[in-house]
């Protein structure tokens, strides 16, 4: 996390502390057969789905083993054989392509929905609005599904609208919507399978609203307690985590423990340690790779430029730490 950053062993990081049940029970109700288009806090999404903790830190790292070859900024995934379109830093630009593909889908008769995940705040861009509107008139089988988490940045929800949240959005362009507790995460997996039951069978978009709230600092260069309490956040990481609400389900039921629950978080984060530290390990990629998977072939005038690449790294490479990347071939 932070204290990573700052060491300088990772160069950025987003969490989704807090909005676990809104990423895990939303993948979980879906097939693989639907494309998801996520947006930055959506990495459970990816390990519901079979992208290993490996995978993560490797791409988080930009190790020779990414399976982007080190040329995204940490988070932002691709795993296209688990049917999950590549993060893009652009807020919003993921909800058109996910409508794009839903009316692929329809068009072709394929079973499968289109998925698109976005924040409150990335919902005042204009790409929302035109997505929507063409989901709509299109009757493309999408579910829109908005993390209501609080704050964009540092922008709480009463200064990003006057209006009923997200959710009210879906009546003026004529699509079906449901409002759900997002710390619940059986109430996220009812709601979400509804939603698709309803997308497939009608052929119809639906906005699905999941009010939750983000625990952990917008990403590891923010210090959240310029904006925010740290009485706010300590209510809702102790009172109505949705970690915590899950576990004392469990727990009443008699089917887990604190004892179990102590033993598990050491456990992942053992695991998750361990991936770090292969990751961290790991050499980078071969710094040509950058001309690689622009064309389908390269152009001309990107061979110039990989030419002219490798002779600067031939003449000068003394200058760089090569010797922390894959060889130049």
């Amino acid at each position: 996390k932070q204290w990573y950053q700052r060491q300088g062993r990772i160069s950025f990081y987003m969490t989704c502390s807090g909005e676990e049940a809104a990423v895990v029970g939303s993948a979980a109700a879906l097939e693989m057969v639907d494309t998801i288009f996520t947006q930055y806090r959506e990495v459970g999404v990816y390990l519901w789905r079979g992208f290993t903790l490996d995978s993560v830190m490797n791409q988080c790292f930009a190790t020779h083993k990414d399976n982007t070859k080190g040329r995204q900024m940490p988070i932002h995934y691709s795993a296209k054989s688990l049917n999950i379109q590549t993060v893009s830093s652009t807020l919003a630009t993921q909800v058109p392509n996910a409508v794009g593909y839903a009316y692929s889908n329809r068009i072709s008769g394929r079973d499968a929905v289109s998925v698109a995940f976005f924040g409150e705040g990335a919902a005042s861009e204009g790409d929302v609005h035109a997505a929507m509107n063409m989901a709509a008139t299109l009757s493309c089988p999408t579910l829109f599904i908005c993390r209501n988490n609080g704050y964009a940045i540092s922008t709480s929800t009463k200064d990003q609208y006057v209006g009923d949240g997200i959710v009210v959005r879906a009546v003026g362009y004529g699509m079906r919507c449901i409002r759900i507790d997002g710390n619940d995460v059986f109430a996220v997996y009812a709601g979400v399978k509804a939603a698709r039951a309803l997308a497939l069978e009608q052929s119809c978009p639906v906005l699905i609203e999941l009010m939750t709230y983000r625990v952990g600092h917008h990403s590891t260069s923010d210090d959240s307690t310029a904006y925010r309490s740290i009485d706010e956040v300590n209510y809702w990481d102790r009172e109505d985590s949705p970690v915590g609400r899950l576990a004392q389900h469990l727990i009443t039921r008699g089917l887990w423990s604190t004892d179990l629950e102590e033993s598990y978080a050491k456990e992942c984060r053992k695991e998750i340690m361990t991936a770090f530290a292969r990751a961290e390990s790991e050499k980078g990629p071969n710094p040509l790779w950058v001309f690689d998977d622009v064309y389908d072939s390269l152009s001309d005038h990107l061979v110039e430029q990989r030419r002219e690449m490798r002779e600067h790294l031939e003449r000068y490479g003394e200058n760089y730490s090569l010797e922390k990347f894959m060889p130049v071939e």
